[in-house]
């Protein structure tokens, strides 16, 4: 048996509730993990308000990654992980637990001098920063890229590999000390969306060329700064709608106008060999960069919480307060394994 965080009614964040449930079995090809952490994703709060229920067969626990340890090998794994590897994953469900079933595939060494804590804050964001970026917008050297949300987990990943990339990395967000974490970490500049138009900034900034790639996980009332920012030939990626998913007017004329594509992408729907590949190619571009130099890559990590304050940690997200990842320990951090 194990703890973890229930929903029995869908609603607020009080509806989340500590049980105890069967643990997990590892199937073929499949890893155990004890989780010592686990990071909140927008899309958490959507499955408990049960507008995002989990893909059919998958775990329905909340929790799109953890850190952790190998606890069990299932049959037929093959890539030689051991018990008490140093382990984060990308999942489908059931990360706010303390042990979750994982395939292989999907499992990545922690980098040594990350703590588990650190760690588990990097697979849903940075995995879907780097699809957006190389597998759906194939960003190139030398481009502008605008990253909504840039205080957010993907946004602050964003603009990392923005520069990473060679690219330019340029952001929206609603304070001023968003803003500057944001240019802390290598954005350009920033735009706070609350107080200017975002889209003139763009203008201003590129001259009047605009931005070659917009990464959106705002959608609905910004489409139109968006499409008048977008550079001729632009990809706007669209991979959330967290400002409504309505549009009124002519947003198909002013796209055409610009030769502008519309790309539209999610994560966790996608295929085990997609994700795989994913992993794959992240692992081998990106996850050597987190390292102990002064320039390496960094997980942000705005706040943490015991899983028994679950409910707390999502009301912080859900007021926009965070500037980075929430993290959740499932074992209190001084007995996690460094």
């Amino acid at each position: 048996m194990m703890q973890a965080v229930c929903i029995d009614v869908p609603g607020g964040p009080e509806n989340l509730l500590l049980k105890t449930v069967p643990r997990p079995q590892p199937k073929d090809g499949e890893v155990l993990i004890k989780v010592h952490a686990t990071a909140l994703n927008r899309a958490d709060l959507l499955q408990r308000r049960g507008l995002y229920p989990p893909p059919p067969g998958e775990s329905d626990i909340i929790g799109l990654e953890v850190a952790g340890t190998v606890d069990t090998l299932g049959p037929g794994v093959k890539r030689g992980w051991k018990p008490d590897d140093r382990v984060m994953a990308l999942l489908c469900g059931g990360g706010y637990a303390e042990y979750v079933s994982v395939p292989e595939e999907l499992l990545m060494p922690v980098p040594p001098h990350l703590t588990l804590s650190q760690a588990a804050a990097i697979p849903e964001a940075w995995l879907t920063a780097f699809q957006l970026l190389v597998l759906v917008a194939q960003v190139k050297e030398g481009e502008v890229v605008l990253a909504h949300a840039g205080a957010s987990g993907v946004g602050t990943a964003a603009v990392q590999l923005v520069r990473l990339f060679g690219a330019v990395p340029i952001v929206t967000a609603g304070s001023p000390e968003k803003l500057k974490m944001a240019e802390k970490l290598g954005a350009a500049v920033g735009f706070n969306y609350k107080a200017e138009s975002f889209a003139q900034g763009v203008h201003d900034f590129t001259g009047g060329k605009g931005a070659n790639v917009i990464l959106d996980c705002i959608g609905g009332h910004s489409w139109e700064q968006n499409v008048n920012c977008l550079a001729t030939d632009g990809r706007w990626v669209l991979y959330g709608t967290m400002g409504g998913r309505g549009i009124e007017g002519d947003l198909l004329g002013k796209l055409l106008s610009k030769r502008g594509h519309l790309l539209t992408s999610l994560l966790r729907s996608r295929s085990l060999q997609y994700k795989t590949d994913l992993v794959k190619a992240f692992s081998h571009r990106v996850l050597p960069y987190f390292s102990d130099q002064p320039a390496s890559l960094r997980p942000v990590i705005d706040s943490t919480f015991n899983l028994e304050d679950i409910a707390e940690a999502h009301r912080h997200m859900e007021a926009n307060r965070n500037m980075g990842k929430i993290v959740v320990n499932v074992i209190p951090q001084y007995q996690q394994t460094q």
